[in-house]
């Protein structure tokens, strides 16, 4: 007897509480305002504009510490998400329990190279992250930020992570 696929829209529903959940388990990302679009396992970090992100007033420009944090949030999140995304669906780890403020552990920056490429406008700015490296203790992430023009950088970044122990 086969079992039945799951109809689409539960399991879209699943994924991005799961997703939601991971990002509501860090405070600063709420504090930022940063969100984050889901299209199947490609994620884009979006950091609405808020005047408090503003370094210099006479530019105006976004905050170079904002700039470094909107990075390394987004390398953590598309690291965990990576190895989350199979352990959701595999049913090894409960989206639901995630939900209800079971989150599983973090990344732990090892260093974290940013290269700021020019003025962060205000206005929004997205970024994405790609995993070179991930390994059962060890990751290596390059993020790259952007604000109107996907080609027109005006950040990037190079991560090294140690992987949380999953074995419990």
């Amino acid at each position: 007897m086969t079992k039945q696929p799951e109809p689409v829209q539960i399991v879209k529903q699943r994924r991005d509480a799961a997703l939601k959940a991971l990002a509501d388990g860090v405070p600063y990302i709420g504090f930022l305002g940063i969100g984050f679009d889901r299209r199947g396992d490609e994620l884009t970090a979006v950091l609405p504009f808020d005047q408090k992100l503003i370094g210099n007033p006479f530019l105006p420009a976004i905050h170079g510490g904002v700039t470094a944090a909107f990075l390394e949030v987004t390398a953590i999140i598309e690291l965990s998400w990576s190895v989350l995304w199979n352990e959701i669906e595999s049913g090894e780890v409960s989206a639901a329990e995630m939900v209800a403020g079971n989150y599983p552990r973090l990344p732990k920056t090892i260093d974290f190279t940013v290269d700021y490429l020019r003025s962060g406008l205000p206005r929004d700015a997205y970024a994405r992250a790609r995993v070179n490296r991930s390994g059962r203790r060890y990751a290596s992430v390059h993020v790259e930020a952007w604000q109107d023009n996907r080609s027109r950088l005006f950040a990037q970044a190079t991560g090294h992570f140690l992987m949380p122990n999953r074995n419990g």
